[in-house]
Parts: structure tokens; C-alpha cells; sequence
């Protein structure tokens, strides 16, 4: 929208994007110690993309090398919660407690303060484990920030972590990606798709490379429901599905 009044989605965008900006810039400036000796983050990587109907992919990962001892004592359900949980404490943090996360029975809110200000709703988290793979995804229902043809449709936030070959003796490698697909950007619509690109998708990316990068760096957060705090081996999950959308089987 050029000229003319901005309208109240596009002010509420624009407060969003100078907080987080302004967090994540502090944030930059703050050494990393890992709290787990010997694990290293590798560069994290990005690949995103809007196709043709306005729907957003986004995939962040990065490569995290731990010790074999380590390793064993994370791979397990509570662990895998307790790292969707992390993901949403960072978000916090990183903007000063100003968007944090509200728990539902029925699923997640993203807000900026305070309702009525939901910038994102999901629905409950879906969890799937096994030995090689375990994955959390949090299916996208509505929000501020969701424009009206992609609210209670198929996208979703998801938090995928695999063990990969090729880290050193006695050294576990594990690939941990977020990925957000079919989501359609309010910003974007209301505003254009170049703007949605070069704000809100680059203050996505930004926020996820630190919280890949710092997954090593502090201990994971304790889980708000606790809904895997007695199974503590990867045979109580469900198997991991057939992705949504990229046509080949987790495992």
C-alpha cells in the first residue's frame, strides 16, 4: 500500500518489526558459551520461498555435533517437548518478554503484550518420535498476521530433528530445521509481497538462526504442559508420518 493512511494491521506490523529489530540486534552483540561440552552449531542455512498463490515456505537448519554421552540422554519425548518449548521462551526473550506465548487447551497463541493482540494461533502440537527422527509440528489456525484465505487451512510450524552421519568419533550429529509452510502472510497481502520479504520473512529467519544457534548455549526449558514427562523412551510416540508436503516418508 503506497500513500494514504496505513491501515491498523500494517501499524501493528510495523511496532513488531522495530521491537524485534531492535532485539535481535542486542542480541547479536551477546557471547555464546555451550553449556554442553564439546557440542558445536554449524552455520545454519535457509531456504524460503513464496509460490504462485501467495503461500509461504520457509525452512531454517543447522547441524549440531554432540558428545555420543549427551546425546543419548536428549533423544527422548520429554527432551523433544522441552525443545518446542525453548523455541517459544527464545522468541520471547529475544523481544523482551513483548510477544510471548499463551497456553490453551486447545492450542498455542502468539501475542504482542496482550490479547486481543494474537499475532499467530495454532492449534495442538503434534508430536513424532523414533529412533532416527522426532518432530513437533503446531498446525497454523488464525491470527493477525495470517491473512483471511490461508486461516484454518494447512499450514503449520514445525520443529524437525534427524540423526545424520558424518560427525567424529564419539560425536553424535543431529540436523534440527524449522520450517513453516502454507502460510499466508497478512503483510503481504495487505501491503505487497516485496515488503512481507524484506520485513517480516527476514525477521523469521533472523529469530531462527538464533535459536538454532543457541540451542547449545542454555539448558532446554522446562515444558509448560508436561504431556511427555514419563515417557522417556521413543517407543510411547506415534511414528513419524508421511510429510505433508514433501512426498517422501519420515524415517
Amino acid at each position: 500500500m503506497m500513500g494514504g493512511h496505513m491501515k491498523p494491521s500494517g501499524k501493528l506490523f510495523a511496532l513488531v518489526v522495530l521491537l524485534v529489530g531492535a532485539a535481535l540486534a542486542f542480541l547479536r552483540l551477546r557471547p555464546h558459551t555451550a553449556v554442553i561440552k564439546g557440542a558445536v552449531v554449524h552455520d545454519p542455512s535457509d531456504d524460503t520461498g513464496v509460490d504462485e498463490h501467495g503461500a509461504v515456505h520457509s525452512i531454517q537448519s543447522a547441524d549440531i555435533d554432540l558428545p555420543d554421552d549427551a546425546f543419548g540422554e536428549l533423544w527422548n519425548p520429554a527432551m523433544l517437548e522441552r525443545l518446542a518449548r525453548t523455541y517459544w521462551s527464545f522468541l520471547s526473550r529475544c523481544t523482551f518478554g513483548l510477544i510471548r506465548v499463551e497456553y490453551r487447551d486447545d492450542g498455542r497463541d502468539v501475542v504482542l503484550l496482550r490479547r486481543p493482540l494474537v499475532l499467530l494461533s495454532f492449534k495442538p502440537p503434534e508430536y513424532e518420535m523414533n529412533a532416527e527422527r522426532g518432530i513437533v509440528r503446531w498446525p497454523i489456525d488464525t491470527g493477525l498476521l495470517v491473512a483471511s484465505n490461508g486461516r484454518g487451512k494447512d499450514g503449520y510450524l514445525e520443529i524437525d530433528v534427524r540423526r545424520r552421519p558424518g560427525a567424529e568419533a564419539g560425536m553424535e550429529r543431529v540436523n534440527v530445521e524449522v520450517e513453516v509452510a502454507s502460510f499466508y502472510p497478512q503483510i503481504a497481502h495487505v501491503l505487497s509481497r516485496w515488503v512481507y520479504t524484506n520485513t517480516q520473512s527476514r525477521i523469521h529467519v533472523l529469530v531462527t538462526y538464533g535459536f538454532l544457534r543457541r540451542l547449545v548455549s542454555r539448558d532446554l526449558e522446562e515444558s509448560v504442559t508436561g504431556r511427555w514427562n514419563h515417557p522417556d523412551t521413543v517407543d510411547d510416540t506415534p511414528e513419524p508420518e508421511k510429510a505433508r508436503d514433501k512426498g517422501t516418508a519420515l524415517a
